[in-house]
């Protein structure tokens, strides 16, 4: 988790700063209105709707790093390199929205918690509710040409 963690920071501090990028643009080019504010900066820091922008931006950036490695791949990058995988198990195929239910259901990483009290699965929160697994890979299944998708 910690190291989905750093890419995810990393991906939202690139989309905070495209975010950022576009709004100076349209308010130095009076495209959007600068609230009286004389320097951009100050209109950001005092700005809730201006600030409510670019946290969702940043949020759905961020989901949507998730979404897209489990739903392509069945691995953030994190998992990859400690070679675990996101498998389905039931018949329905893994989309977009089971993805986004497991998501939601980790509650921030709180959802794993429940793996230290769950002695016969060891499964989270996130897994039984969107019915995924995470399994350890070996060195040759974890390779990239081993990449698809994920088994439905």
């Amino acid at each position: 988790m910690v190291y989905d963690i750093l890419v995810a920071v990393a991906v939202g501090m690139c989309a905070a700063m495209v975010m950022l990028l576009t709004m100076l643009l349209l308010v130095e080019n009076n495209i959007l209105d600068n609230q009286g504010y004389e320097h951009f900066s100050d209109l950001i820091q005092h700005s809730f709707s201006y600030q409510l922008i670019l946290q969702v931006w940043v949020g759905l950036w961020i989901v949507g790093f998730f979404l897209w490695f489990w739903r392509n791949g069945g691995q953030t990058i994190g998992m990859r390199a400690w070679r675990l995988r996101l498998f389905s198990t039931t018949d329905k195929p893994f989309g977009y929205r089971r993805a986004l239910l497991r998501l939601i259901c980790s509650f921030g990483g709180l959802g794993t918690i429940l793996v230290l009290f769950d002695f016969k699965s060891k499964q989270s929160l996130q897994d039984r509710l969107a019915n995924t697994e995470i399994l350890v890979l070996s060195k040759e299944d974890n390779h990239h040409s081993s990449w698809g998708k994920i088994q439905e």
